[in-house]
């Protein structure tokens, strides 16, 4: 993998972290119909850290969830011979309730739109928004991100990784160059 620059080192991330949990409560006026789902994988993980920030700010617990959109793509086919099926976990109900989706990288839409078909499988909530780490364009689908960690304009041949503590041992928002079967 060529690392072509570091767009959020450590820090960077914890302050990113730290102002969208400021404005999930912000435009909720607090948290009390507010529950938080994660795409798995790297969603959750941010999921995770966004509830202990929003739970330290206003000493409320947010329900979180976590959701598998493997089943509900319109590529998975295409994509992958046997697919790698998680489990979604909601253990809570999600009627009436505003649903915040977390996501690392938003790019086509594809995700996002699988995420609200598989979402809706479990009720009916009063709003869904959408809460994506880096936002990198070239949308595929009409969908876009209500809160936004940070815009990186993107090229063909490009990639955005997101490396986070718990998975990879390190925290940071990478622009990579894609490997050659991606281009």
């Amino acid at each position: 993998m060529k690392v072509i620059a570091t767009i959020i080192d450590e820090s960077g991330l914890d302050r990113t972290i730290n102002r969208l949990a400021y404005e999930i409560i912000e435009r909720n006026r607090g948290v009390d119909r507010v529950v938080m789902v994660g795409i798995r994988s790297r969603g959750v993980e941010i999921a995770h850290r966004l509830q202990k920030k929003i739970h330290a700010i206003e000493n409320k617990p947010v329900p979180l969830g976590s959701l598998d959109v493997t089943l509900y793509r319109d590529d998975f086919r295409k994509r992958l011979k046997q697919p790698d099926v998680q489990v979604s976990e909601i253990p809570f109900n999600i009627d009436e309730k505003h649903v915040i989706l977390i996501d690392d990288v938003l790019y086509t839409g594809r995700t996002s739109r699988a995420a609200l078909d598989a979402l809706l499988d479990f009720g009916r909530p009063a709003s869904v928004q959408l809460a994506v780490l880096v936002d990198r364009g070239h949308r595929e689908m009409p969908i876009k991100a209500d809160y936004i960690g940070k815009s990186i304009p993107t090229l063909v041949g490009e990639e955005v990784r997101v490396k986070l503590r718990e998975v990879d041992g390190e925290d940071a928002v990478l622009l990579v160059q894609a490997p050659e079967e991606n281009k």
